[in-house]
């Protein structure tokens, strides 16, 4: 018997959800026509008496019949696809469009993948060109042969991969690129300027951020060991949820004590909600006000399915004591520990809107769409030591996704990252 290449295993699994979740969505769609023609029928009853018992007979054996003949033709072919063969080529996570739709994935039910082990959850790893590479010193030598000792480690948001820093955004100003040329990553610039390291790490964005965090944790500490060349500054860059990982991976380490924290000169958070994300709160509304009646039971059902990531930016949750032991379900959620920033470093934020004017009403209520700006500069109402930022960059006329990839924040970025010439005097440049 041969071995189930990674290919194999990958849409093995997409196959088997994906049949999977039909039969799931016909199951719902069934609860709810049987809730509203229930309804229906027992309006009807006063004025068409007992004789709409027969119609209700004959529509509930139809409806029936034709939700259960769905649901087991799915199920049959959840059986058969097992034995389906597969062409050969890459597997879906190791390209840019199948790395998008198992972000998704892992963002709306990574913690469900996880607990099942499946195929299709992506673990905290180093990613080149799409697939992992091993924390070991052959395969880091191998993946990056020109290593310098500045490391600076890319950290994706919620359903995304280490692709979406590739994002060519929308052009407002003159192009640096030929037109349709693919747009240079902020990581390719700072090699190229700088000569910084480019680290791109793609993780389950449907976990805990605290599980996530103490993962980077991890990487980090057998990266500063294995690496190439020695280590001498670190660099951390996170867009949306990844500034969140990144600032736990920090806590968690810097409470036991890992060498590499030492290093890290800056954290970069790109649009994040330090303070939470209103449509992670907006959603949790909706599920508890949707379980209130048995006909938008199933909808609110479904809801309640997203992913204990996607609970965490109810506040931005950091650490593990901010949901062992909570109702993830109450209408109302404590606020998360007060967590310091890292000790010897400089933590640098960015914060956008879709308008120009940052104080215009409708970049104050919109943010960049799903950030707001006091939240993605931790701006508190009450004193959360924290997220205490001293500084800081703002970009009008943009959403969320341009963070990804912005000549603008690049060039604010490099002059932070740039080494500054030391003077006579001991002062800096």
């Amino acid at each position: 018997m041969t071995a189930t290449t990674t290919r194999e295993s990958e849409l093995r699994a997409l196959t088997d959800l994906g049949l999977y979740e039909a039969g799931a969505a016909t199951r719902g769609v069934g609860a709810m026509h049987r809730v509203i023609a229930g309804g229906v029928f027992r309006m009807l009853r006063p004025v068409l008496g007992s004789s709409v018992d027969t119609a209700r007979m004959v529509h509930d054996a139809v409806s029936e019949g034709t939700y259960n003949s769905i649901t087991a033709a799915l199920d049959a072919g959840r059986s058969a696809a097992d034995h389906v063969p597969w062409s050969e080529g890459r597997a879906p996570s190791h390209t840019p469009r199948g790395a998008v739709l198992l972000g998704i994935l892992n963002g709306l039910i990574g913690d469900e993948l996880d607990t099942v082990h499946s195929p299709l959850t992506a673990d905290m790893s180093i990613r080149v060109d799409g697939r992992p590479v091993s924390l070991d010193a052959e395969s880091l030598r191998d993946g990056f042969p020109d290593a310098g000792g500045h490391v600076v480690v890319f950290l994706h948001g919620l359903m995304e991969s280490e692709f979406a820093w590739s994002l060519r955004p929308k052009q407002t100003g003159p192009a640096r690129s030929a037109p349709g040329a693919r747009q240079p990553t902020y990581g390719e610039r700072l090699t190229h300027d700088i000569g910084a390291t480019e680290v791109q790490v793609r993780y389950n964005t449907g976990r805990h951020i605290s599980e996530n965090g103490r993962a980077l944790a991890d990487l980090l500490d057998a990266l500063v060991l294995l690496w190439p060349t020695p280590v001498t500054r670190l660099t951390l860059i996170g867009h949306s949820m990844g500034g969140l990982v990144v600032r736990s991976a920090c806590h968690a380490a810097d409470q036991r004590g890992d060498y590499w924290t030492g290093l890290v000169s800056e954290t970069v958070c790109l649009g994040t909600p330090h303070l939470g994300a209103p449509l992670a709160r907006g959603v949790h509304l909706a599920t508890n006000a949707l379980n209130r009646t048995p006909v938008t039971r199933p909808i609110g059902s479904l809801l309640r399915r997203r992913s204990a990531g996607v609970r965490d930016l109810f506040h931005g949750s950091l650490t593990d004591d901010d949901w062992i032991g909570h109702d993830p379900d109450a209408w109302s959620q404590p606020p998360g520990a007060d967590v310091p920033l890292l000790a010897g470093a400089r933590h640098l934020f960015v914060t956008a809107t879709i308008t120009r004017d940052p104080d215009h009403p409708v970049g104050r209520l919109l943010g960049d769409g799903l950030v707001l700006a006091p939240s993605g500069r931790g701006q508190h109402t009450r004193q959360r030591r924290g997220l205490k930022f001293q500084e800081g960059f703002h970009i009008g006329n943009a959403h969320h996704f341009t963070l990804l990839n912005s000549d603008a924040i690049y060039d604010w970025l490099l002059g932070h990252l740039t080494p500054r010439k030391a003077l006579p005097s001991g002062r800096s440049s």
